[in-house]
């Protein structure tokens, strides 16, 4: 037990990691709140899914527009700073959403600028927030920290949905109070961020920010391990997460619920997930990991049709607990296994581009949620996990024959070719 514990926590023996992991924690609890509650009013101002499609689009919009540019300046400038500048950012859209669904002004164009101006935030923090955990842990504990900022993911995606339903059921409070929930968990972050030691000196190469991007590409395209783990995550992604898109419709068309009970399918998706990433934690840094992360990828995929076919909702909470293991695997390992690939000169832009993934998903959102309304979500909900199988069996497939035929451990041969 002890060793299990050791090696599943390792790297929260780094104080500064430390600090950061809650930090991000607080701030991963609002990110999950805000994924139930802005689907749900945005549900609820129209019954239909294209709404929450739209809102969930404006953010995919500014990720994929600023997330190179996002993980290029992440590997410029100071990364503590970075992080501080954009959860002000997010703290004032959540502070400013709260007073709109309190005053009766709230609607889907402002639901949606809000999503934007928080996706151009998340272009900038995320990559930051991830080059700089790897920058506070020695090379040897660098899987095993992603794979805990995955753990501290998927146990706010417990919290997170438990304190919108919470907030959603209480008349008093309501979106409302649970926009301001989201303001104040981001103000701790911002304080957590405040305690942590200046980044690294940037060594400056003199290339503008659009020529790190393409140096950045180019060195994911040369290197064939990369390359062929970020697609394969990637179109996993793009393809099966917008399965969010779908949820507050499935619920209340197809089993006669509240649309706020997706929080009830959210929190059961996210304690498999949480298990799963605890579970899979002390093997990160193993070669391993990637035949498990390929493998859970597959199990992404069947899960979301095991969804889309439940007869019953406590058969769809089944089928959302499921896909919270699968997926919390492979989200889970794609990180720590990148974390090895990639050279640490490198680590915000091949960050940026593991994000694109979420900015692909959160376009994939509006025609998905078209989709649902022509077609019915459980159509829709199939035809997505059809593809993720496809897409992780025949690109991920590839990948698992270079990885086998390499001889290098991950992370051996950091450059390309390997």
């Amino acid at each position: 037990m002890n060793n299990w514990l050791n090696a599943t926590f390792a790297a929260l023996g780094y104080r500064h990691f430390r600090i950061l992991w809650t930090g991000t924690t607080l701030a991963f609890v609002a990110f999950f709140m805000s994924t139930v509650v802005q689907g749900v009013v945005a549900f609820k101002l129209t019954g239909q899914n294209s709404a929450v499609g739209i809102v969930v689009f404006a953010q995919g919009l500014a990720q994929l527009l600023l997330g190179p540019v996002g993980g290029a300046l992440a590997d410029r400038v100071s990364k503590r700073k970075m992080i501080l500048a954009n959860q002000v950012v997010i703290t004032f859209t959540f502070f400013a959403l709260a007073i709109l669904v309190a005053t009766d002004l709230i609607s889907v164009p402002f639901l949606a600028i809000g999503s934007f101006v928080t996706g151009v935030a998340f272009s900038f923090l995320g990559p930051s927030r991830q080059a700089f955990a790897l920058e506070l842990i020695d090379p040897p504990r660098r899987g095993n920290a992603m794979a805990l900022n995955q753990v501290s993911m998927n146990a706010s995606r417990i919290l997170g949905p438990m304190f919108a339903g919470i907030f959603l059921a209480i008349g008093f409070f309501g979106a409302a109070g649970a926009y301001t929930a989201m303001g104040v968990f981001y103000v701790l972050a911002i304080v957590t961020t405040i305690l942590l030691p200046a980044s690294r000196p940037i060594a400056r190469t003199g290339a503008s920010i659009f020529g790190d991007i393409v140096v950045g590409v180019r060195y994911v395209a040369g290197h064939r391990r990369l390359r062929t783990l970020l697609l394969t995550f990637g179109l996993a992604i793009m393809i099966g997460f917008p399965y969010v898109t779908v949820l507050p419709g499935l619920v209340e068309n197809e089993f006669g619920r509240s649309a706020r009970d997706v929080s009830i399918l959210y929190g059961l998706n996210a304690v498999g997930g949480l298990g799963a990433s605890l579970a899979v934690a002390g093997i990160a840094d193993s070669p391993r990991a990637t035949l498990v992360y390929l493998v859970m990828g597959v199990g992404f995929g069947v899960t979301l049709v095991l969804a889309a076919l439940s007869p019953t909702f406590l058969l769809l909470g089944g089928a959302m607990f499921l896909m919270g293991i699968a997926a919390g695997v492979f989200q889970t390992l794609n990180g720590a296994v990148v974390a090895h690939l990639a050279e640490p000169a490198y680590f915000g832009r091949v960050m940026s581009l593991t994000f694109l993934a979420f900015a692909g998903f959160g376009i994939a959102a509006l025609p998905i949620g078209f989709l649902a309304d022509s077609f019915g979500e459980r159509a829709v909900l199939a035809v997505m996990g059809a593809g993720v199988v496809l897409v992780v069996v025949f690109v991920g497939g590839l990948g698992a024959r270079i990885f086998a035929g390499s001889t290098a451990e991950p992370g051996g041969v950091p450059g390309g070719g390997s």
